[in-house]
């Protein structure tokens, strides 16, 4: 079993991903959390008489109003990078594809395999940073039946430099390697709301 004590550095701006009114973000985590008797904890770290718009999303506080993430947030974030770099292959030398030259690719039933033999510590994975939480807000298109619709979507936002820290608990050795891997994979897909613009991209270091 190894430990692996990682501090994430965010290159850009994260913005939250939780709904900020009780009632969804009650079906929210039902849907979500791996412990479903941790609901009624989870919402009440939303702070929901703190916020102020509906439809907005935001971060979760502690008991000292410090913005956090969960660990299955970072889980999730795994399994995306797991995914995505297992896509990658070669080819021989009659051009016929083969398997992923990858750690990603090495992994059968990947989602088990992190679910069940890597873990994130703690649950609550308080943000460090200087300076406010401000608001990132940005439109949303979707073709309909009636046509293009546009929304404006608003999130809070944590400013670029800021840092986590957590501990990866994988319970064989032979996953450490695939876990680097995804984290490497964070300076190009990062966490939270709106990651396909580059929004919660990160490095990271052993701490």
């Amino acid at each position: 079993m190894t430990n692996l004590k990682v501090k994430l550095i965010f290159k850009d701006e994260i913005l939250g991903t939780s709904p900020n009114t009780e009632e969804i973000f009650r079906d929210y985590i039902a849907s979500k959390s791996p412990d479903a008797a941790t609901i009624e904890d989870e919402v009440a770290a939303l702070g929901v008489d703190a916020a102020t718009q509906n439809g907005k999303t935001v971060f979760p506080r502690t008991k000292d109003g410090v913005p956090f993430i969960y660990d299955y947030m970072l889980k999730g974030f795994f399994k995306d990078a797991c995914g995505m770099l297992s896509r990658l292959v070669e080819k021989d030398a009659n051009g016929k594809k083969k398997k992923s030259p990858n750690e990603s690719g090495k992994l059968t039933a990947y989602k088990k395999v992190i679910d069940g033999l890597i873990f994130v510590e703690p649950r609550q994975i308080p943000f460090k940073f200087a300076g406010n939480i401000g608001d990132c807000q940005r439109p949303l298109r979707a073709q309909t039946a009636q046509g293009e619709r546009v929304a404006l979507a608003n999130s809070e936002s944590i400013p670029a430099g800021s840092e986590i820290e957590f501990t990866v608990k994988c319970l064989s050795d032979d996953h450490v390697a695939a876990v680097r891997e995804w984290l490497d994979y964070g300076a190009l897909r990062g966490l939270g709301q709106w990651r396909n613009s580059g929004k919660g991209r990160f490095t990271w270091a052993e701490v």
